[in-house]
């Protein structure tokens, strides 16, 4: 994984962002790591909407099936 202080990442950001790999960039402060730039994981995308229509809702999805009184 590629390290970068923080001052180079807020000077080169633009081209860290077209030099970022799939294990990402580790950005330090004084020499411990603040954050990780990590790049958009795009494979996951295609299961958005694979279940549609396989998938059955019965009742109330909001309820837990039992009845309560807030008041007791």
């Amino acid at each position: 994984m590629m390290t970068v202080s923080a001052s180079k990442f807020k000077e080169q950001c633009l081209v860290l962002l077209d030099q970022v790999g799939p294990e990402g960039i580790l950005i330090t402060k004084h020499g411990k790591p603040v954050a990780r730039l990590v790049p958009v994981q795009t494979d996951m995308s295609r299961f958005i909407g694979c279940l549609k229509g396989k998938v059955k809702i019965k009742g109330d999805i909001l309820s837990t099936g039992l009845k309560w009184d807030a008041e007791s």
